[in-house]
């Protein structure tokens, strides 16, 4: 923790507190001077242990979300290559966000800068460890792609209507649940999606007269498109967020 004395300041103290009741109670103090500083030691040889355990601690206690955000966050472009950057990302994320303010109010602030990549192969360990149910296998083409993402906005207990092929005005599905309209575009790629399919969705919100937009994916979203998302309100889904996805009426309740 911030002002914590060094491992050498502690040593020093003890050392001259226990000089001075070794003089005092002769062997018996030096006795316990010394079983001080050994036990100052001990605990100082086992600070990478205990620092890796918090680690592992906090992973466990977000493993689940942090297995499913690798698995939506990772994909397959058009040329077979297996693309991770959006989990790299969101495992940093977690990082930054949680992990690291915890130890450095532990006081292992120096560990976390010098034992980073520990910290990264210990969440990473975790998410991968996790054994999640199978996931559904999207379709490749677009059409079959949108039906799929409505199939599981039903099982979520939406009713769904596909807009027409033309004229739709950037929405691919218009869903319903209660009085909440929500309006979906459907992106079926082999690259994370940009802004530009935010700017679509947020338009065809207003046209639909929706109270949600959402863009749903299987490959991940730019940085660009998360920061317009985020300002735009439009929610930024793998299609395995849409079994549990419910009504959120005020998500778009500023529109004009």
């Amino acid at each position: 923790m911030p002002g914590q004395p060094s491992l050498v300041a502690r040593l020093f103290w003890i050392a001259v507190v226990g000089g001075g009741l070794s003089l005092r109670y002769g062997r018996g103090g030096l006795l316990l001077s010394g079983a001080a500083l050994g036990l100052v030691l001990l605990r100082h040889l086992a600070r990478p242990r205990r620092f890796r355990a918090r680690v592992r601690k906090l992973a466990r206690r977000h493993a689940r979300t942090l297995a499913l955000r690798r698995r939506q966050e990772s994909f397959v472009d058009a040329y077979g290559n297996r693309i991770v950057d959006g989990w790299l990302r969101e495992r940093d994320y977690f990082v930054a966000r949680t992990v690291v303010p915890d130890l450095t109010a532990r006081g292992f602030a120096d560990l976390c800068a010098a034992r980073a990549d520990t910290i990264l192969s210990i969440v990473e360990a975790v998410a991968e460890a996790v054994d999640l149910p199978e996931d559904d296998a999207a379709p490749e083409e677009g059409v079959p792609y949108e039906r799929f993402c409505a199939a599981r906005l039903e099982r979520a207990g939406w009713r769904t209507h596909p807009t027409p092929a033309s004229g739709d005005q950037g929405a691919d599905i218009v869903a319903e649940q209660g009085r909440t309209r929500l309006v979906v575009q459907c992106k079926r790629y082999g690259r994370p999606v940009g802004n530009a399919a935010v700017q679509e969705a947020a338009a065809a919100a207003r046209y639909w007269s929706g109270d949600m937009a959402a863009v749903v994916t299987n490959a991940g979203f730019t940085p660009a498109a998360r920061k317009l998302a985020a300002a735009t309100d439009v929610l930024l889904l793998h299609h395995d967020d849409l079994d549990d996805l419910r009504p959120m009426r005020t998500v778009l309740a500023a529109r004009g």
